[in-house]
């Protein structure tokens, strides 16, 4: 009997075996390899959440496997302890290498105005834990971080370090160019050894996912990600550099298709940033009563590409925008519509007139001053409507300003009154991305200060920064809004000090940007 068995028994063997044996997958390789922290296997990248809705927050992670799996399944749980002894909600994911191994869920069910805690399991891990914070309902204040412009090459991310500090935030909002799409060296300043990766300027989904792996190993990065939820735009160097919708200035032929490295690079985004990706990436957060956050695209929904120079006759066209009618349409109806105290607009760049006052650049035809007519439509819905407490948040030019905001001609503006003007705009400067004192000595750029602020070319530009870098925390509450501009002590060294600069305020109803009242 066993020799009549015994073969069959063997085969029976062989095939538990052969059942039981993991498949082998070539090893996961990654340009970024070196940079990562060995005690944060596999969750390299952190963690980080976004997009806060009263009742529920988009929760973000990446795995990182050491074989290329065809999935991994993640778990996660959100809780009202930082020892997850109460948990409102989990749940599983499944990633995979389509995604880049990201991790992307929207945490519902949950309290508004309520932090919580989050965490991630996976390959037998468990991730950091990150805090976050659901958008509140019925609130008397709330309180913003305004950034913009991280380049990797400048320096290190101290204003990231010192954002993961600050203790009452409600959300960060940045304004775009969370990265940078050129080469080593091409922008940037590799003598402290922050150098890019890949070794080329970004075009490939490849290329993109790589510069976003190297920006999330920061640690800087991930703190600030880690203790606050964000909400993000894109501005243009997420895709190239002054995009549009059917080109960018740096997108040259040889480069291939625009439309391809377009979707490329917005297929990137939504894998790395923790953003819903339904609808338009134009978007509203409701406050409550006393606060909308209205966040525009001013790259991708429907800017046309920017005049040539002021001679243009493209300028006074009716079809070159900055928004698009789409976009534009849904803008107004929200600020006309709105029931809360501020409008917020989140605004990647400069909508008040500005005149650089240099000989070589006055104006800025990438900013909406190069859209004179959707720029003077936009004043029109204001001042038309009678809508009051308008505050424009913006970044791009890694300066720091603060106007009364108001059109070209000023005949019907009264410096000293505010009287003509129909919003403020507050300019936040850059995380480090260069701006004048860089390359022009700071005493040189503080006299150029003084010469374009307060001054017969800019009376409504009631300050100005071009040397410092650091972020905007913006105060709200039913009397005022508070803007403090808050700056890093270098770019040089990892040094998270961080000092304000200015405080500027404008109290609901008025216009007029005051200094607090000691």
């Amino acid at each position: 009997m066993m020799k009549t068995y015994l073969p069959f028994f063997n085969l029976l063997i062989i095939l538990l075996i052969s059942c039981s044996t993991p498949p082998e997958y070539p090893n996961f390789q990654e340009n970024t390899s070196q940079l990562r922290d060995a005690k944060m296997k596999p969750f390299y990248h952190g963690v980080a959440s976004g997009d806060p809705w009263p009742e529920s927050v988009i929760l973000w992670t990446r795995v990182t496997p050491e074989t290329e799996l065809p999935s991994i399944e993640v778990s996660w749980e959100i809780a009202s302890d930082e020892n997850f002894a109460d948990i409102k909600g989990s749940g599983t994911f499944a990633t995979n290498g389509d995604r880049d191994y990201t991790v992307k869920v929207e945490a519902t069910g949950l309290q508004p105005g309520t932090t919580y805690f989050y965490r991630f399991n996976a390959l037998e891990a468990i991730s950091p834990v990150g805090t976050t914070k659901t958008a509140a309902t019925d609130v008397g204040r709330l309180q913003f971080a305004a950034v913009s412009c991280s380049n990797y090459e400048w320096g290190y991310f101290n204003a990231y370090a010192a954002l993961a500090n600050e203790s009452t935030l409600d959300a960060v909002v940045h304004l775009g160019d969370y990265i940078y799409e050129y080469g080593p060296g091409r922008y940037g300043d590799t003598s402290i050894g922050r150098v890019n990766i890949p070794d080329r300027e970004i075009i490939s989904l490849q290329d993109y996912r790589d510069r976003y792996a190297l920006y999330r190993l920061d640690e800087d990065l991930q703190a600030a990600h880690a203790a606050h939820p964000f909400i993000n735009i894109w501005d243009d160097h997420e895709i190239a550099n002054n995009s549009y919708v059917d080109g960018a200035q740096n997108h040259q032929e040889d480069e291939g298709s625009y439309e391809e490295r377009k979707a490329v690079a917005r297929q990137v985004y939504y894998e790395w940033i923790p953003i819903r990706e339904s609808g338009e990436h134009y978007r509203k957060f409701s406050y409550g009563n006393l606060a909308d956050l209205i966040m525009l695209d001013e790259r991708l929904a429907g800017r046309t590409k920017p005049a040539d120079s002021l001679q243009d006759p493209t300028l006074q066209s009716p079809t070159h925008t900055i928004l698009g009618v789409g976009q534009f349409d849904w803008l107004k109806a929200n600020l006309t519509t709105s029931e809360a105290k501020w409008k917020l607009i989140g605004n990647q760049v400069i909508y008040s007139y500005l005149n650089w006052g240099r000989a070589t650049f006055s104006i800025n035809l990438d900013s909406w001053d190069g859209y004179p007519l959707e720029q003077q439509a936009l004043a029109d819905v204001i001042t038309e409507n009678n809508i009051e407490n308008v505050v424009f948040l913006t970044g791009d030019t890694h300066s720091s300003w603060a106007f009364e905001v108001t059109n070209k001609p000023f005949d019907n503006y009264n410096p000293e009154t505010a009287e003509g003007a129909f919003a403020v705009e507050f300019g936040a400067t850059s995380i480090n991305s260069a701006n004048s004192d860089e390359h022009t000595p700071a005493d040189s750029v503080i006299l150029h200060e003084d010469k374009i602020t307060n001054s017969p070319i800019n009376p409504h530009l009631k300050y100005s920064n071009l040397r410092d870098h650091g972020y905007l925390l913006i105060t709200v509450s039913e009397e005022a809004v508070k803007a403090e501009y808050k700056f890093v002590e270098t770019l040089s060294e990892k040094n998270p000090s961080i000092s304000i600069g200015k405080t500027l305020l404008v109290n609901s109803g008025e216009v007029k940007l005051r200094e607090p009242e000691e």
